[in-house]
């Protein structure tokens, strides 16, 4: 692949793996440790991520139990978990937290989907506005004439082929998201 591909492959590339990161983070009726990826807690005057001042396992499934390295933690964290738009109430045991996922109203399920739609959506402008940069590239390269009017051709050919390559995974990771969060 030549560099100048390469380059825009990576840029479409990071847009596909922030949108699976996105994804990952949303929350479906079963437990999943990476909802809790955007949680921040207060540990010594540093903003630290959750997962790396205490243990987060999946427990039955439903649940997610938080065991904080250092025991003092554990009101920080039920703390920042109650102010976090994971809309789940913590329960503090004195050792450990425990978050119950209940399971998504009909309701709850169509405005997630909605919400997915939304996210792909932007990621394939984002997708679409690499290729335009990229080509408008190509097109000062043939204007200096560096490039000749057949390079420019298929460079716009292969950078198209390359946005529709990653539309088409957008959509399918989008596709998925949705049945999983469907499906009851």
């Amino acid at each position: 692949m030549k560099p100048q591909y390469q380059e825009i492959n990576n840029k479409m590339e990071k847009t596909r793996q922030v949108l699976q990161n996105d994804f990952a983070s949303i929350r479906a009726s079963t437990a999943n440790v990476s909802v809790l990826d955007k949680i921040f807690v207060d540990y010594w005057g540093v903003k630290t991520p959750l997962n790396q001042v205490a243990t987060i396992s999946v427990q039955e499934g439903k649940i997610l139990v938080i065991q904080p390295y250092d025991g003092s933690l554990l009101k920080t964290i039920e703390k920042a978990i109650q102010v976090s738009d994971l809309g789940i109430n913590p329960q503090n045991d004195g050792r450990m937290i425990r978050l119950a996922f209940p399971p998504l109203t009909e309701d709850r399920r169509k405005e997630i989907v909605k919400d997915i739609r939304k996210m792909c959506e932007a990621s394939k402008v984002a997708i679409r506005s690499i290729r335009r940069d990229a080509l408008e590239v190509f097109k000062a390269q043939k204007k200096k004439s560096e490039i000749t009017e057949d390079d420019l051709k298929n460079a716009e050919k292969d950078v198209q082929d390359m946005t529709d390559k990653f539309c088409k995974e957008l959509d399918a990771m989008s596709a998925a998201k949705e049945k999983e969060i469907l499906t009851v």
